[in-house]
């Protein structure tokens, strides 16, 4: 599969809207006709040096709200093979979603290039934060994730993708859960690459010590 097969649309700005769909299946490589609806998000990179693009398209529905990554790349840094691991430690994209700025606890959602998990809630004082992982993670509050990785016909990487859907019941008791036409969430959304032997951040809203400073994120306008 080329990785041109998604032409960039997207702005990396401030606010995003963020369109809603039914309901689809999550297949790991982003072909649902769902996702032809809407644009590109690019994730800006600090390192110019390596040439790699980043990018993340999101949708919502009625049970939960959906995301696209698209990660050019050369090589996969990814040895964890289980869920709820250290996964920021290697190759990783990840959510953050802040839906009710009256509240500072949002949800983060990480996924390694060969699928594996690491959903937490955050509670966050000021800077200073711990996650916990989900009770009764089970039936419709079980997230569906999946991933792909992409090769050109000399069987090289030259990207990865991760498709995933968090269902609005595990946000439960955040406020503004599920969203409405109107309703606003801050968010962010990153990806970390491990190529040149040290972590690379991307980052939709810059941030300049962690990926936790909420008070930076973006915002999600429902349409």
């Amino acid at each position: 599969t080329a990785i041109n097969a998604f032409p960039v649309t997207g702005m990396s700005k401030d606010t995003v809207t963020i369109k809603s769909c039914r309901d689809f299946k999550i297949s790991g490589d982003g072909t649902s006709d769902a996702w032809k609806t809407t644009g590109w998000i690019d994730l800006l990179q600090p390192d110019r040096d390596t040439a790699y693009s980043t990018r993340v398209k999101v949708l919502y529905s009625a049970t939960g709200i959906y995301f696209l990554y698209d990660c050019r790349d050369k090589k996969l840094i990814s040895t964890m093979r289980a869920d709820n691991l250290n996964l920021w430690e290697e190759d990783v994209v990840e959510a953050f979603l802040w839906t009710d700025e009256n509240f500072p606890v949002y949800f983060e959602y990480e996924l390694s290039p060969y699928n594996y998990e690491l959903p937490i809630m955050v509670p966050n004082n000021n800077g200073n934060f711990l996650g916990w992982l989900p009770w009764h993670y089970d039936g419709d509050r079980r997230t569906q994730h999946s991933t792909s990785i992409i090769r050109d016909k000399n069987n090289e990487i030259t990207a990865w993708r991760a498709e995933f859907f968090i269902p609005y019941k595990l946000l439960q008791p955040l406020g503004n859960v599920p969203p409405k036409s109107g309703t606003k969430w801050r968010a962010n959304m990153y990806r970390i690459d491990y190529d040149k032997g040290k972590e690379m951040p991307f980052a939709w809203q810059k941030t300049t010590g962690t990926f936790h400073e909420y008070k930076k994120f973006g915002t999600f306008i429902f349409k």
